[in-house]
């Protein structure tokens, strides 16, 4: 197809998105208000499995369970069971001989936290000022909006799609995949992904992953009065955050891809929680440590966890209280799996390209400084997965969280004009254009 086809493409979209922005607006405000936190997503779920049935897809709705799933390695959750937490995938048959393509996001959101540091209501939907407000607007339900509409335009115009389109509405990503895994082991698969994430427009065709890791550093306790006889966790929980630091150093300063440039600080260890001691009058004679450990695309998360088990046996170099009294070190909680496509993609190329002919101007490709979902289907699913959406990445878990609507719009048209040309448009579907 020439550059002047694909522009006339183009332009149909646009027009068409512009014919439907009121009633996106409004589909978008309706889920911001359903509270979809961990465990209560059942309605919006079952909404948008309706929406999708509507359209003409093929509809999987489903409790997650069973051992193949609770037993998996990469399962990752603080529950078993799901009952009012179904996925959904809608299935937009293609004619054949074309590629296939997931769209793939969550509907669970973080809870809204403090309200008095909202000005609305945390999950108000409210619209102003060419933003709508409300927990979840921008992680991620305007990303998922515009996966929707992009097949809903294409739809509008009456196109028929050589290869199959795959929607994935998914619960658990903010606990660590458990969602995402169950779509992989009930076999949905396809030949790459988008994950419109809030990226602020940015394409991250590389993500770190991450794991959560609990550490008890232990003392002896004595009296407050006579604290020279007892040893201090609290005073030995700094020799371990310093070598928890010298590790963030070395692992670090390994990376030169050029995608991480802008950061930093690439694969960041975070402490965010300690705890010690039990009376102000007593030496403290154990600290609870828990971190957040930033894991590079390509690496293995074992090796990360080995690193870390090395660091923290150097102590006793250093200190010998730490022979005798080593560092107590778990993996517990909620772990992404890190992800990378590589530039030379066919899917990155066509992606940049649908970038630019819609924005006027190249794209920003950076590295993502967080995990999603797209790690797990890149690794298990064997489905390149490229994160690509709306949203401002600055504003996702904080208060009065918002979407910029004209981001939705615009990456609604870039998903649609990348679902056609990754596809292919079938012939029946040309004819009727």
């Amino acid at each position: 197809m020439t550059v002047e086809q694909w522009e006339r493409w183009r332009e149909k979209i646009h027009r068409q998105l512009a014919e439907e922005r009121d009633a996106a607006i409004a589909l978008l405000a309706d889920w911001v208000r359903e509270p979809s936190v961990q465990g209560a997503e059942r309605s919006i779920q079952e909404q948008i499995a309706e929406r999708l049935a509507a359209m003409g897809l093929e509809v999987d709705l489903w409790i997650m369970e069973g051992d193949e799933l609770l037993n998996h390695p990469y399962f990752v959750s603080p529950r078993t069971t799901f009952a009012e937490s179904p996925n959904v995938v809608g299935v937009w048959k293609g004619t054949g001989g074309g590629r296939s393509l997931i769209l793939n996001g969550h509907v669970d959101v973080v809870p809204a936290g403090d309200e008095q540091q909202w000005t609305d209501a945390p999950f108000s939907g409210r619209v102003l000022d060419g933003k709508l407000y409300g927990r979840g607007a921008t992680d991620m339900k305007g990303g998922n909006l515009a996966s929707l509409l992009a097949i809903q335009t294409l739809q509008a115009l009456g196109v028929r799609l050589k290869g199959d389109v795959i929607y994935e509405s998914v619960v658990e990503e903010e606990s660590g995949g458990a969602g995402t895994l169950a779509t992989i082991l009930r076999g949905y698969r396809a030949d790459a992904a988008l994950v419109p994430e809030p990226t602020n427009m940015k394409i991250f065709p590389k993500q770190q992953g991450s794991m959560w890791f609990r550490l008890w550093v232990k003392g002896r306790s004595a009296h407050g009065g006579t604290r020279y006889e007892g040893v201090s966790a609290i005073e030995k929980s700094m020799r371990v955050l310093d070598a928890i630091r010298r590790l963030e150093q070395e692992r670090n300063d390994r990376i030169d891809d050029p995608l991480y440039a802008k950061l930093p600080i690439p694969i960041p260890i975070n402490v965010g929680v300690i705890e010690g001691g039990k009376w102000p009058s007593s030496v403290a004679d154990l600290v609870k440590m828990e971190g957040r450990m930033g894991v590079a695309p390509g690496e293995e998360m074992e090796q990360a966890k080995a690193e870390m088990e090395q660091a923290l046996s150097k102590l006793a170099e250093e200190d010998e209280w730490f022979r005798d009294h080593p560092v107590e070190l778990e993996w517990f909680g909620a772990r992404w799996v890190p992800g990378a496509v590589e530039m030379d993609h066919p899917l990155m190329e066509l992606l940049a390209e649908t970038y630019r002919q819609v924005m006027g101007e190249p794209p920003v490709i950076e590295a993502s400084p967080w995990g999603t979902d797209g790690g797990l289907l890149t690794k298990l699913a064997d489905t390149p997965a490229i994160v690509f959406g709306p949203g401002v990445t600055q504003v996702a878990h904080y208060p009065n969280e918002y979407i910029e609507l004209e981001a939705v719009f615009q990456c609604a048209e870039i998903i649609a004009l990348t679902m056609l040309k990754w596809c292919g448009i079938a012939e029946e579907g040309a004819d009727e254009q």
